[in-house]
Parts: C-alpha cells; sequence; structure tokens
C-alpha cells in the first residue's frame, strides 16, 4: 500500500482538545450506505443481544517526569515506557536496588551514559544507554533513601499524563479521570485505547442488561502508536512492538460468542490487533502473553472480528491502515470525508465511527449486526 493513500485534509479547528462533559455524548458515524450520523449511546441499540464486546483494559501510567541533570542542571523529562526488570546499581551505589526502564527523554544536548537525573518524588535515573533504534533510552530508576516500592503509586503522586502532542497543552486534573476508561486496571500504556473512553458505567450496564457480553484482553500502548509512516510504501515499515496479553477468560468469551453466532465487536484498533495476532484458522483465539508486531493493512485476511468501534486516527498511521482494511479503504475514506464535512470531532477525545467488517468474508458465515431503519 502507498502510504499517500493514508493522507487526508483536516481542519486543525476539528482536533478535539478537551473531551465532552459525557463520555457516552460525543456522535458516531456508523459506516453504511449511505452511512449514518448517531451517538455512542446508540450502540445499545445498534448491537444485537448476545453480542461480544472485546474491550482494551490497560491503564496509562501519568509517567511523564520532568527534572534536572545532576551537575549541570539542565532541564529534561523522562517519560516511562517500559520496565526491564530489576536492577541494581555500581560504584558509590553499589548494590543499591533500582528498576531498569526504557524511556522516551527530551533534553537540549545529547544524551550520554553515566549522567544522573533528579526527577519529581525523591526519585534518580541513572543513565545507562543511549537512545536505540527505536529512539528510547535505559535508565536505572531508583530512590536513594531506600527501596523503590509501589512505583505506580509514587507515579501517581508525582508524575504527569503523557497526552497525546497533538493536543498541544498541559495536563489538566479532569484528564486523571477522562483519559483513562472506567474499566482501566492493568498499568502499561503510554497513550489511552482512545474508542473506549466513550463507555461510562452507565452505558456499560445499558449494554448488559441488553444481555451483550463483555471480555477484556491487554495491549499496552507504546509510543510507536504516534509514529507516522515515513517511508513510501507501508511494507517496508518497521512495524513497532507492543506487549499484549489474552487471558482464558477472553478465549472463552470468544468461543462462546462463536457457539451461538454472535458478532465479535472490538473496542478500538488496540483490541482488533490483539485478537488477531492470537487468532487461529477458525476464527477463535488462543492465551498467550508476549509482544506483537503485527502490522494490518488492505488485503489483510481478518479471522476474529466483525465490526470495529474506533475513533478517527491520524493521517499517515498505521491505525488509519488497519481500519481501512477493516471497512475497505473507499468506505473509510468516504467515512473520513463525511466526518470532516459534519464538522466531527477528531482523535484521541474525539467522537468515533462503528464498521462492519468490509472486507471480503472468511468461509465460515458471519452475523450481521442490526442496522437500524
Amino acid at each position: 500500500m502507498k502510504v499517500e493513500a493514508l493522507d487526508y485534509v483536516l481542519p486543525e479547528e476539528l482536533i478535539a482538545r478537551h473531551p465532552l462533559p459525557r463520555r457516552e455524548a460525543a456522535r458516531l458515524l456508523l459506516v453504511d450506505e449511505p452511512v449514518q450520523h448517531l451517538r455512542v449511546a446508540d450502540v445499545v441499540e445498534l448491537l444485537p443481544p448476545g453480542t461480544l464486546l472485546v474491550v482494551n483494559d490497560t491503564r496509562v501510567r501519568p509517567a511523564r517526569l520532568p527534572g534536572r541533570k545532576r551537575g549541570s542542571g539542565g532541564k529534561v523529562e523522562l517519560l516511562l515506557v517500559e520496565r526491564v526488570g530489576p536492577s541494581t546499581l555500581s560504584g558509590e551505589r553499589a548494590g543499591h536496588p533500582a528498576e531498569r526502564w526504557r524511556a522516551m527523554g527530551r533534553s537540549s544536548k545529547r544524551w550520554r551514559t553515566g549522567i544522573t537525573l533528579e526527577l519529581p518524588g525523591d526519585l534518580l535515573a541513572d543513565v545507562v544507554a543511549t537512545p536505540d533504534e527505536e529512539g528510547l533510552l535505559t535508565v536505572d530508576l531508583y530512590d536513594a533513601s531506600g527501596p523503590l516500592d509501589d512505583l505506580d503509586a509514587r507515579l501517581a503522586e508525582v508524575g504527569v499524563m503523557p497526552l497525546p502532542p497533538y493536543l498541544a497543552r498541559d495536563e489538566e486534573p479532569s484528564d486523571r479521570d477522562r483519559y483513562q476508561t472506567v474499566y482501566a486496571r492493568r498499568p502499561g500504556a503510554v497513550a489511552a485505547p482512545t474508542a473506549g473512553l466513550h463507555f461510562s458505567a452507565g452505558l456499560l450496564e445499558a449494554l448488559a442488561a441488553r444481555g451483550i457480553e463483555r471480555t477484556e484482553v491487554t495491549l499496552h500502548v507504546g509510543p510507536g502508536t504516534f509514529r507516522p509512516v515515513q517511508v513510501d510504501d507501508l511494507d517496508d515499515h518497521p512495524m513497532h512492538a507492543e506487549s499484549i496479553e489474552v487471558r482464558s477468560e477472553a478465549v472463552e468469551a470468544v468461543a462462546a460468542a462463536r457457539a451461538r453466532g454472535a458478532p465479535v465487536v472490538a473496542v478500538g484498533t488496540t483490541v482488533v490487533r490483539t485478537l488477531e495476532s492470537v487468532a487461529t484458522e477458525d476464527g477463535l483465539i488462543e492465551s498467550f502473553s508476549g509482544r506483537t508486531e503485527l502490522l494490518i493493512s488492505p488485503g489483510y485476511r481478518f479471522q476474529v472480528v466483525d465490526a470495529l468501534l474506533t475513533n478517527f486516527h491520524l493521517p499517515r498511521s498505521t491505525l488509519l491502515a488497519l481500519v481501512y482494511a477493516f471497512g475497505g479503504t473507499a468506505a473509510v475514506r468516504g467515512a473520513y470525508a463525511a466526518a470532516v464535512e459534519a464538522r466531527y470531532r477528531f482523535y484521541s477525545y474525539g467522537d468515533a465511527m462503528l464498521i462492519p467488517r468490509g472486507v471480503a468474508p472468511s468461509s465460515r458465515p458471519l452475523p450481521q449486526l442490526r442496522i437500524p431503519s
């Protein structure tokens, strides 16, 4: 696929910089012929009883840490991305316990090993490796006065939410709640699975009352999700790896949905990527804990997901390529044009679209979503 096909023109004022007062009040564009303009709350009527809704239960860490270089006082910022494992310090602090992390870093000068960063909450970080091919540093994170107990609790006190750069603003108090899904419970993401931001506790209760099942998988969204494709052909793009976990409960839920002939609806591209990474040839899934580098683009043959609820994505992104693959390039391009014309709100805090699968069906019969007249 030529990457130029992932371009579209978006007026800057359509980028949603703040969430709506109510999660489910966002608009919902149903990709149909013609498209329909609804609200997210309408999914209660759109999805037939028995539908399996699959969500991503990752939790965004408030892991942006502004600080200074010890000695020079130069300003720096770390964004903790991935815990490598336990570590111990050397030199004058030999044997002191630490945690080794991969992190994004910002500094006015080039990074070098051996420098110590002074961070909020009495945290210190020693740089042990300069940025790798993904642009990530390796640091040993520690508390000079003792063990680094319950880092997530420490980050909740002193860290900053890693809001997407296109919001072009600092964190506000409401972001601590609204940039998390209501079912987020497994810390590890540097960005929210944004389609899930539309679901309130009340909407989930209404879906359950209608007989719609729900199960959870985990994909910890990494910084690669924001990196634009910088090659001419998507096949040449080095797809970023992300950590996923699919537990036995999800495996059983998908099998039960298939047995009763019910559709499997993914809430977000992260769920699609997770499910398709562990798919079997008969449309089921397997338990797994590890990493995925799956790149989904037009021509991909989907095995598990029957419909996708997703936000509107950045141009030239692998997320948009996945949506093209799922709904069909022409249909999705037309839906995006309709959304721009109708002044939908775009990106993380924006509106959503619901897409029944539009590519060539697999050999098994697919249940159809109920489309309102």
